[in-house]
């Protein structure tokens, strides 16, 4: 079994794609409905321990498989978070008004400017590139409105394999496709829980990509702030394509 890394996977939300308009802008919106304010460091800092709280329940069972009723109360308590680090303690009522309040508004998910450069040189570089993600679409679907179809050479959804990060299945289904072993595949993620430990666990190189500054202390794996410094991390590590 060689060691060279052959395949890099790539988590979508927060590493490939965000919000668009940014988060701290919808939340901002959402919350001065309730007379609450906010500033982008304080939802950060909130999203911090909202996608926490989102990283246990995907262990548990996907958001689909939860009734209307559940994810409404699921969805209560993940603003509650964000309202947390915000600065503003408030109850599940208060909170599950915010959340009504985001997702009346107007918004969609755009690519990060880093993205597309550093998709396009790895895969020019001869690695071949994948997409894994939770979401409850198909793969190709999601790739095709996000508008990164071109620019990889699969995406995988949960709905697709029939299981959520970190369940091991969804990294061993990448690696099917892309035909390599785990030793030779990166995973590049946002989620500690989902996609560096469930990387892990699974035999793949993970590599944490913190956009937002998040985890600015964690270093049981190489922590990146944006794609551009993703090439360093391979050189850094020895990593090179094919065998």
């Amino acid at each position: 079994m060689t060691s060279h890394i052959r395949a890099v996977f790539f988590d979508l939300y927060d590493t490939l794609i965000g919000f668009d308009p940014p988060r701290e802008v919808i939340q901002g919106r959402a919350m001065g409905t309730q007379g609450l304010t906010s500033d982008k460091d304080g939802i950060d800092a909130g999203y911090a321990m909202a996608d926490s709280l989102m990283a246990e329940q995907t262990a548990q069972a996907p958001l689909s498989a939860l009734t209307a009723e559940a994810q409404s109360d699921f969805f209560a308590r993940y603003e509650q978070l964000i309202l947390r680090g915000a600065g503003h303690d408030v109850d599940l009522q208060t909170a599950g008004d915010v959340w009504r309040a985001v997702r009346r508004q107007e918004y969609g998910f755009a690519l990060y400017p880093d993205v597309t450069p550093a998709l396009d040189s790895l895969r020019a570089d001869g690695y071949v590139i994948g997409v894994i993600t939770n979401m409850s679409r198909p793969g190709e679907d999601v790739a095709e409105t996000m508008g990164f179809r071109d620019s990889v050479d699969f995406t995988l959804s949960s709905m697709d394999v029939g299981a959520s990060k970190p369940d091991p299945q969804m990294f061993r289904a990448a690696l099917s496709r892309a035909g390599v072993d785990p030793i030779q595949a990166v995973h590049v993620g946002d989620q500690l829980e989902t996609d560096i430990d469930g990387a892990r666990a699974a035999g793949l190189n993970p590599v944490l990509i913190d956009r937002h500054s998040a985890a600015t202390d964690y270093d049981d794996c190489p922590r990146i702030t944006t794609l551009e410094e993703f090439p360093a991390v391979l050189k850094a590590l020895r990593i090179s394509p094919g065998e």
